[in-house]
């Protein structure tokens, strides 16, 4: 997946600022997570969730990485459903882009 394939058309603003936002982070590794998350979970969060989303989205990506990856240790504020959820969505980035010929 390289971007986008949800329509932000039929959400409110706030959920479509965090799909593009979401997809627009600044690390590719971080696009793909936040991206995939967004794009299946968004519509139907809670303003709670959406919360709790935001504040985990507003953390530097080199950290995150390494948390969702499990380099480092998950603070205990982050050691949440939420940000298992969202860790869930971990794309496999050892895996080949296309297989050889």
């Amino acid at each position: 997946m390289t971007g986008v394939t949800l329509t932000s058309a039929g959400l409110d603003p706030r959920r479509r600022r965090i799909l593009f936002r979401c997809w627009h982070r600044g690390m590719r590794e971080m696009d793909l997570v936040f991206g995939q998350f967004a794009e299946a979970e968004v519509a139907n969060l809670s303003e709670a969730e959406l919360d709790e989303f935001e504040t985990i989205m507003a953390e530097e990506d080199n950290d995150l990485v390494r948390w969702i990856m499990g380099t480092w240790p998950v603070p205990e504020r982050f050691q949440t459903p939420m940000f298992a959820r969202i860790a869930a969505y971990k794309p496999d980035f050892d895996k080949p882009l296309r297989t050889p010929e």
